[in-house]
């Protein structure tokens, strides 16, 4: 078993549950990552700032700095190379407030997740959908889109998954109902897998 998994389990053995899908979870976005694809994740409230704050663990350093190689550093020079960080291409769709508001106002807002997916996903990409209830509608229509554009699809629920179990290629179901139960399962789930991406795929960047 993998450290930061053995980690996470040791902190929340209750999570155990949910073990082959974190490592399934992980096999999908380190698959992405390392064929040059991106992470776009979604979710409402609560798992909107988790969507946020997942991705900036993988934007930036984590638990390590990450230097650039010298290839970069050439490139880049020293002077501003030593101010940047390996970054992995991660989109938190609740961030872009100006699309969310003008396509909830013109259109439809159960469909503006849908939208971003349609303009920013691509095949072999990966859509990371958190939902507490698994039946957040537009966060469903995010997934119906993604399958239609060939992106692999996670979703990370409570205990019984909702709609959104049954559409996702992968449903991490966390041992809880109550909404901030959930999301209190939430971070730790989405922390361990940016630490395990980070050791896998900046392994000299200690």
């Amino acid at each position: 078993m993998n450290n930061r998994l053995k980690e996470l389990l040791e902190r929340y053995p209750e999570l155990d549950d949910c073990r082959i899908e974190i490592e399934q979870a992980f096999e999908i976005i380190h698959s992405a990552f390392a064929s040059g694809r991106k992470l776009l994740v979604c979710g409402n409230g609560g798992s909107a700032a988790d969507a946020d704050h997942f991705c900036a663990e993988l934007l930036k350093g984590f638990s390590q700095p990450r230097a650039l190689g010298t290839d970069w550093r050439e490139k880049l020079g020293p002077a501003l190379a030593d101010k940047l960080q390996g970054s992995l291409p991660a989109i938190p769709l609740p961030s872009f407030t100006g699309l969310l508001t003008a396509f909830g106002n013109d259109c439809d807002p159960l469909y503006s997740f849908a939208q971003l997916t349609w303009g920013l996903g691509e095949a072999g990409d990966v859509l990371f959908s958190i939902s507490t209830s698994g039946n957040s509608r537009n966060v469903l229509h995010a997934v119906e889109t993604a399958r239609a554009k060939e992106l692999k699809t996670v979703g990370l629920t409570g205990q019984s998954g909702g709609a959104l179990k049954d559409i996702v290629d992968l449903c991490i179901k966390v041992p809880a109902t109550e909404v901030y139960k959930v999301q209190e399962y939430h971070l730790p789930v989405y922390h361990c897998l940016c630490l395990w991406l980070e050791d896998v795929l900046f392994p000299g960047a200690e």
